[in-house]
């Protein structure tokens, strides 16, 4: 036995007589008293909490299942609110970084924030308020851009073009859109609003209660002894699916004889009112778009019963986009719809809506819509099979004899 190896036995043999364990093993391991073993427990638990929060330290930020540059992002974030001489409000901080991230990605992809309650208001169908809206003129007036009907303004007797001055003893003249907004939501029961019409002042009572929005307006239109349909929707919002079947069995109930739907200037809105919609056309064996995902492709097909036989003709113009698209190329494709008026918007693409905690919200794009038979429509938007422009004297007096694209589905009908 050389030296190192005696020293190690003498070592070992110091160490086994210190715990009363002889090196043969013939005696049994020591005992420990209850409160020995609960000291070490909690000693062994705290050492691998540490261990753990530096291995999970090094492997989230110094190591590889995080991206170097999220930890570039946290070092300048602490350096930035632990070093800029002024106040800084972090949670302003963290919306300017995530607006700036999403002006990376595609046009679509954006911050709304929480100021345009527009956005959410009208995708819901619904809100609670009077039934008006407003604008600021060029001298910051509060002016009423609309009045929707069967509300507490209508009622009322408010129009378009009023300019309102006072909202009880609160003198609104200057006030920007959203503080009238936020004060109006604050008002309890009813309240007077006071607004200046013709160089004449009048007040009135209002109430807060729950406005729905109308997104589907329905004609019948009588021609050459024939009942055509007319559909026209702004919007496809959460109630606008109800609209449009209420309005479709109408026309259905006065034996029209085709139907024309009215998609221009539809921006879209909601993929499962499209979905519903087009469900009232086609039965259960029609596929009517697809989705693309980073990993994945699937067909959805409609969720009817039964395939209408009467004759569908389609209005789309430039600002028919991705809802609106969705039903054209599902009605056209599967149904034998024909369309009228200009090339669409070209949208085949679908956001999703999420909030931060402070109440901010944004729109990521995470997947991408085909047509029922495949085709790519983003950026390239649907051709009509009748191009037709609309006439200049629309604009000057809007009716319906003055709509030729209009005037061209009827035709087409006929």
């Amino acid at each position: 036995m050389n030296k190192k190896e005696q020293k190690t036995s003498d070592n070992l043999e110091k160490l086994s007589k210190s715990l009363d364990i002889k090196v043969n093993n013939k005696k049994t391991l020591p005992t420990f008293k209850t409160k020995e073993v609960v000291f070490l427990l909690l000693i062994t638990a705290i050492i691998s909490l540490i261990m753990g929060g530096i291995v999970t330290y090094n492997v989230t930020l110094k190591g590889t299942n995080v991206d170097s540059e999220l930890a570039e992002f946290i070092k300048n974030y602490d350096y930035i609110t632990n070093n800029y001489y002024g106040d800084v409000d972090k949670n302003e901080l963290i919306d300017s970084a995530i607006s700036g991230m999403l002006n990376t990605l595609d046009k679509n992809s954006t911050y709304v924030g929480s100021d345009d309650d527009n956005f959410s208001i009208y995708l819901e169908g619904s809100y609670e308020g009077t039934g008006i809206q407003v604008y600021n003129d060029e001298n910051n007036n509060i002016v009423i851009y609309s009045v929707f009907d069967d509300t507490s303004a209508s009622k009322a007797g408010l129009k378009a073009g009023d300019v309102i001055i006072r909202l009880n003893d609160k003198d609104t003249t200057n006030m920007s859109i959203a503080d009238f907004s936020s004060l109006v939501k604050k008002q309890k029961g009813k309240f007077k609003i006071t607004y200046k019409r013709d160089d004449e002042e009048k007040t009135v009572s209002l109430k807060v209660s729950k406005v729905e929005l109308k997104s589907v307006y329905s004609e019948t239109i009588e021609k050459n002894d024939k009942k055509i349909g007319y559909i026209q929707m702004s919007i496809f919002a959460n109630n606008t699916y109800e609209q449009f079947k209420k309005a479709l069995s109408n026309l259905e109930n006065e034996n029209m004889n085709g139907l024309i739907i009215d998609l221009r200037s539809n921006s879209g809105g909601h993929l499962s009112s499209a979905e519903e919609i087009i469900s009232l056309f086609l039965d259960s064996s029609h596929p009517i778009y697809q989705i693309k995902t980073k990993d994945s492709l699937n067909t959805y097909y409609s969720l009817g019963k039964e395939t209408k036989k009467y004759k569908i003709v389609i209005l789309i113009d430039k600002n028919s986009a991705s809802a609106s698209e969705v039903v054209t190329s599902a009605l056209t494709e599967q149904y034998g719809a024909v369309t009228v008026g200009e090339k669409s918007y070209g949208k085949g693409t679908v956001q999703e809506l999420q909030s931060l905690n402070d109440g901010e919200q944004y729109k990521l794009t995470t997947k991408s819509w085909l047509t029922s038979k495949g085709k790519v429509i983003d950026g390239k938007g649907i051709e009509p099979d009748y191009k037709v422009s609309l006439d200049e004297k629309y604009y000057d007096e809007p009716s319906f004899d003055n709509d030729n694209q209009l005037q061209k589905a009827i035709e087409l009908i006929e």
